[in-house]
């Protein structure tokens, strides 16, 4: 079931956050997300958040800033069962553009988008890490 964040979800939420970024993203040190954790976990409650529950265990949640999705995030255990392309379709049905940055070597990620009919538009460097990133944009009705 996909519903919006509740304050009561930060935990869960922000754990999910540290292990898929840590986990998805080896090519980065883990200290670069330990030193930004407790700046995401302020920033999190200010973001339009939709999360993906079964029997009260958070699998998933989107954030998004308006049209732009700042992060996607699925359990390991649960990656590949759909829960990120329902996250993803719940977003577009609200929204008449998305975009997203996603690293480069994140392959997994950038074929996810791919198939969820987003393009490529530019390449830019992140200055935090060093990666390359895609920038990626959705637009309803466009295939």
């Amino acid at each position: 079931m996909i519903r919006k964040f509740k304050i009561e979800d930060l935990d869960q939420v922000m754990e999910l956050w540290f292990s898929i970024n840590c986990s998805a993203h080896s090519f980065i040190p883990k200290e670069y997300w330990e030193e930004n954790f407790e700046m995401v976990k302020e920033m999190m409650p200010k973001a339009e958040l939709y999360i993906e529950e079964q029997e009260n265990r958070i699998h998933g949640f989107i954030g998004m800033m308006e049209e732009y999705i700042a992060g996607l995030f699925v359990s390991e255990e649960m990656q590949g069962t759909g829960i990120g392309t329902k996250l993803v379709e719940h977003v577009k049905q609200r929204k008449e553009s998305l975009v997203l940055q996603v690293y480069q070597k994140n392959n997994r990620a950038t074929s996810f988008y791919e198939q969820q009919q987003f393009v490529v538009e530019g390449e830019q460097v992140d200055e935090a890490t060093g990666e390359a990133e895609l920038l990626m944009k959705w637009t309803k009705g466009r295939r």
